[in-house]
């Protein structure tokens, strides 16, 4: 997997001229100090490297009117007062004598990027460009942007490259306002955005970044608006928006084109949306790694999403459920629950304020390095992946840095364990227990990320190697188990494993852990369950190690069992090992390597909309599961402050 890294060190010409407390945090070295950690962190040099060309006139008309960018260009000629003069006529803006080039290669970068990813020169990529531009506007400028990076790049990526269907996700923590009115009436682009709002109070103090606002005519639906009322919200409630916001949506809109307007200004060590470079900078190297596949940290922190950001996600998906089918399918009825309060202008957030500030900096700062210290600890093993295979497949094409293990562990250790069932002892299964065991211990000991396993025999050596796992230093093991396959009847309670069936049509949950889920003939059944259950249990468990096994008659076809491998990869930091029972097909176990190496999982399909089985199978769970499971609930509990 290629990962394209675009930049062009002219984009650190424009600078602030005057005194304007304002616009003084967008400065040339959140580029510079985001270049500088890449390269210190071994990233660049892993990157497909290209250097950011100009976005001509006309692709830039794309988006802005003429006149707007007849005027950005003659600012090249106008002295320091002409130019402190113009950029007061804007909000949160200030122009230099470089900005028309720096903003010509922050968007250009964007086309180049678009241009690798979608000729196959890589297959994704990030541009580090300066000025940003979510908040610019068809005729103006707006909060430090000039041209609308993101906007230009997708409705060149429509024009040059007949792409119909465009998913743009805007992570800052101001809403993009920009982008929003460029495709609000467009349902070929989907525009999602969470921001801070403060019911309306923080900049840019919209009445439209409420989760009401969904687009005009035929886009509506097409613009997805989550507000943060409330200051501080952790991983828990971004994990839920995304599980039950924009990824059930983004699934059944099925996009060709995923483009991110990364801003980073929520990040922990940004206490007033300013832009602080340590933060910044460790922020782009964790974008770039993901990029390239290696495994995320785990989340930290309880995994409990706040009241406020409950009602955010309640209201969202109230506002959506009549234009989105996967939804309403997931198993709840939502209820619209909106801010009746008007917003009111404040100094803007965007200044870095006072002594207080920054007294509050230092505080955030002092936190951020505390958790940088702790995601250090977290170092990446030295194999991303390792396959263990029964019998040899010469068959099977996988990346050439996937370790293919022969090694076993120690005869006397695979016979004791061998010991706790007879189907083990046999040769073949024996010779798998011996490498499965061996593959395991790699991981738990940190010397191998992810693994696969074939087995002729999954359910004994499912159980062998769970007890191993919990024996052997794994704090909490999540198991997830396909097909024949079930819960080893003398397992402890303690609290340690969670264990989660996928099969035949039978729903219960015969404890809070220990769940069964139908296994669902459709797409929209199957993401639901994994979006709406697997996966809010296993980030609310934490575990340490994710068991997956597939078992005779599991019934996943091999994109639905990539899918599912892909995304348990998150809640324990990579540490996942796939069971196989040999009966499976090389091109299975192929495509499962390569998604747990960092490959993205092939496509579901076309969307299909679940069963009344299937949501009222998930309804029963969750109705089950919510008060112990909080990762589960998508709205705010009633009476509940």
């Amino acid at each position: 997997m290629r990962t394209a890294l675009v930049y062009h060190e002219e984009m650190t010409a424009a600078r602030l001229l005057w005194d304007d407390p304002e616009c003084e945090i967008e400065r040339p070295e959140r580029l510079t100090a985001a270049v500088e950690r890449l390269q210190q962190g071994g990233l660049e040099q892993r990157c497909l490297q290209l250097a950011a060309r100009e976005a001509s006139e006309a692709e830039l008309g794309l988006v802005h009117s003429p006149e707007y960018v007849s005027l950005m260009r003659g600012t090249q000629a106008l002295s320091t007062e002409e130019l402190q003069a113009l950029s007061g006529q804007y909000d949160a803006v200030y122009f230099h004598p470089s900005t028309f080039h720096c903003a010509r290669l922050a968007a250009g970068a964007a086309l180049q990027l678009v241009d690798a990813v979608l000729t196959g020169t890589a297959h994704n990529g990030l541009a580090l460009v300066r000025p940003p531009g979510h908040h610019s506007q068809r005729a103006a400028a707006n909060g430090f942007c000039v041209f609308n990076n993101v906007a230009i790049a997708a409705r060149y990526a429509q024009k040059r490259h007949g792409v119909h269907r465009i998913l743009i996700v805007d992570w800052d923590v101001h809403h993009g306002q920009g982008i929003q009115y460029i495709f609000e009436d467009d349902p070929s682009v989907l525009y999602f955005s969470w921001h801070r709002y403060e019911h309306g109070r923080f900049w840019p103090y919209l009445r439209e970044s409420d989760a009401d606002a969904v687009g005009l005519g035929p886009g509506r639906g097409f613009t997805v608006n989550l507000p943060w009322n409330q200051v501080g919200m952790g991983n828990a409630d971004y994990m839920a928006a995304f599980l039950h916001v924009l990824l059930p949506v983004a699934f059944e809109f099925d996009p060709e084109l995923v483009l991110v307007s990364a801003g980073f200004d929520s990040a922990i060590g940004d206490p007033e949306g300013g832009y602080h470079l340590e933060s910044l900078s460790q922020s782009v190297c964790m974008v770039v790694k993901a990029l390239l596949g290696d495994p995320a940290p785990p989340l930290l922190g309880p995994m409990v999403p706040q009241h406020s950001a409950l009602e955010s996600i309640q209201s969202v998906r109230a506002a959506q459920a009549p234009h989105w089918t996967s939804l309403w399918q997931q198993g709840s009825t939502p209820t619209l629950s909106l801010s009746t309060c008007s917003p009111e202008r404040r100094p803007s957030p965007v200044s870095p304020g006072g002594p207080k500030c920054k007294a509050a900096e230092a505080q955030t700062s002092a936190v951020l390095s505390s958790l940088l210290d702790r995601l250090h600890l977290c170092a990446t093993p030295p194999v991303r992946t390792a396959i263990a295979l029964t019998a040899p497949a010469a068959a099977m094409v996988l990346p050439p840095d996937i370790l293919r293990q022969e090694e076993s562990a120690p005869r006397e250790e695979t016979q004791a364990w061998a010991r706790l069932h007879e189907a083990l002892t046999q040769d073949t299964a024996f010779t798998a227990l011996g490498k499965v065991l061996h593959l395991l211990n790699g991981i738990l000991d940190g010397q191998v990320s992810s693994g696969i396993a074939t087995t002729p025999a999954a359910a004994s050596t499912l159980e062998v190697v769970l007890r191993q796992g919990l024996s052997h230093g794994a704090q909490r093991v999540f198991c997830v188990a396909l097909g024949q396959l079930d819960r080893p009847p003398d397992l402890a309670n303690d609290g340690r494993t969670l264990w989660l069936n996928i099969r035949g049509k039978e729903a219960a949950a015969l404890s809070t852990l220990h769940v069964s889920v139908p296994l669902s003939g459709t797409t929209g059944g199957f993401l639901s369950c994994i979006l709406a259950l697997v996966l809010p249990l296993a980030y609310g468990f934490q575990p340490d190690l994710v068991l997956v096994a597939l078992g005779p008659a599991h019934g996943l076809q091999d994109p639905q069992a990539a899918l599912l491998a892909a995304l348990l990869r998150g809640p324990a930091g990579g540490r996942v090992l796939v069971l196989v029972e040999q009966e499976s097909t090389c091109q299975l176990v192929g495509v499962l390597a390569r998604v747990l190496h960092g490959d993205p999982p092939p496509s579901l399909g076309p969307f299909s909309v679940a069963s009344p089985d299937d949501v009222q199978a998930l309804v029963h769970l969750r109705g089950q599961l919510e008060a112990q499971w909080e990762m589960l609930q998508v709205a705010a509990p009633s009476g509940v402050p």
